[in-house]
């Protein structure tokens, strides 16, 4: 486990916020998924700047957050609410700037600026300034301590909503010898640990003697150990979809998803040291992505290619070591685009194309003979859709859940969380 060190502050009006409470607050800004590319034109659809990450978007979310928050002694209200003037408009400005520096030095977020040079007689302050036009163009980005409290926070808040649930070791229904006595004996076998159950020992020699002496009287055959249920380790690629239905139709359903893969790597890092996470993302193709640029992953205006995304996610876990692979699969559309032998792409926006759908189930067929699991988390239920991911967990011997961005990490969670029941041989 990580452990900061936090510096302290003068008590200044900013001092007496909570930190952490407000970086929750903010988790919607700083994981927003916007549009890859905003400003460009997809199907006659202008998209906006939905993806704004300046320092001003970041001011003006601060201080919503603190709005929403309740986090205001007198004198923030009095800051906040002023008369309009300018020293009103400074005293507030004072305090959005020194919450901004206190997630920096607390490293939760780094400021990338481009250099600024004044034009003429530009002033340095205030309206019109310098230091005005340069924070419309620095961008704000989370740092890795940033991305873990948001992690932390999630996980939290989903864990909440599950009840209690007590961590560990993925569990089986299989036993091995170890140090929790959590099954019945056996008789010892070379390279078992020596978990040595005395009463079922001392019976079997007190059986084949008739008595029991001093010095024991024992023998290979005698010697019996305890078994423990055998802890399997797991390796999982998270795929999600990042295509241009994921944030249209009135609703950000990929920010959500996001939040899940840094709850599941928060889980994972903490509780399952020896299970592995990657996150690959999938449009018109599909890439991996580091966990480190998850927060700052968008969709853009492009298809559903579902079958570049599973190959991607069976190479991946190809060579992965372990007991257990899944693949976890966020959507919320009908596979729309394939890859093509020579590498371009085939779109069909209507979706349910029998060549893509063929291509797509012939992937699905691939990562079951690889001993892949699939499981699907759709987020829309359209009927055609529907059967189609039936026929997935059919072929992958997975399962599909029809959720909403609600739901979606409980159910994920609850997925990840519960015992797994595939025999390893």
């Amino acid at each position: 486990m990580r452990f900061h060190t936090y510096s302290k502050f003068s008590p200044e009006l900013a001092d007496a916020v909570d930190l952490q409470a407000l970086l929750d607050k903010l988790s919607d800004f700083l994981l927003q998924s916007g549009f890859a590319g905003g400003g460009s034109n997809f199907h006659g659809m202008e998209f906006g700047d939905e993806g704004d990450r300046s320092l001003d978007a970041l001011k003006q979310a601060i201080l919503e957050a603190l709005m929403e928050s309740g986090q205001f002694t007198p004198e923030m209200l009095e800051a906040l609410r002023g008369d309009g003037d300018a020293e009103a408009e400074a005293k507030l400005a004072k305090l959005l700037d020194e919450l901004v520096q206190r997630l920096i030095a607390e490293g939760y977020l780094n400021l990338d600026a481009p250099p600024q040079m004044p034009a003429g007689n530009q002033p340095m302050e205030g309206k019109g300034s310098i230091a005005h036009a340069a924070s419309k163009d620095v961008s704000v980005n989370l740092t890795e301590k940033g991305i873990d409290f948001l992690g932390y926070k999630t996980l939290r808040g989903l864990i909440g909503s599950l009840g209690k649930s007590n961590f560990g070791s993925h569990d089986t229904p299989y036993l091995a010898t170890g140090i929790e006595s959590d099954g019945w004996s056996k008789p010892y076998e070379f390279g078992d640990v020596l978990n040595i159950d005395v009463n079922e020992t001392l019976k079997n020699s007190m059986a084949r003697t008739g008595s029991i002496g001093i010095p024991l009287d024992l023998e290979y055959s005698d010697l019996m150990v305890r078994q423990a249920e055998y802890r399997s380790s797991c390796a999982t690629v998270l795929m999600l979809d990042c295509s241009h239905s994921m944030i249209l139709y009135g609703e950000d359903r990929f920010t959500p998803a996001k939040k899940v893969a840094l709850a599941l790597t928060h889980l994972i890092r903490t509780q399952f040291p020896g299970d592995t996470l990657k996150v690959v993302l999938f449009h018109d193709s599909a890439e991996e992505i580091p966990l480190a640029t998850l927060a700052t992953a968008q969709v853009g205006p492009y298809h559903t290619n579902t079958a570049e995304g599973l190959k991607l996610a069976r190479r991946l876990l190809a060579g992965q070591k372990k007991d257990m692979k899944q693949i976890i699969m966020i959507t919320d559309g009908k596979p729309s685009a394939l890859t093509m032998p020579d590498g371009r792409i085939y779109k069909n926006s209507f979706g349910l194309d029998l060549t893509v759908i063929t291509e797509t189930l012939k992937e699905v067929a691939m990562c079951r003979r690889s001993g892949i699991m699939i499981n699907t988390f759709m987020l829309a239920r359209d009927r055609a859709l529907v059967e189609f991911v039936k026929r997935v967990s059919e072929i992958s011997r997975g399962k599909a859940y029809f959720t909403n961005t609600m739901t979606l990490g409980q159910f994920i969670l609850m997925d990840f969380l519960k015992r797994k029941t595939r025999k390893v041989s």
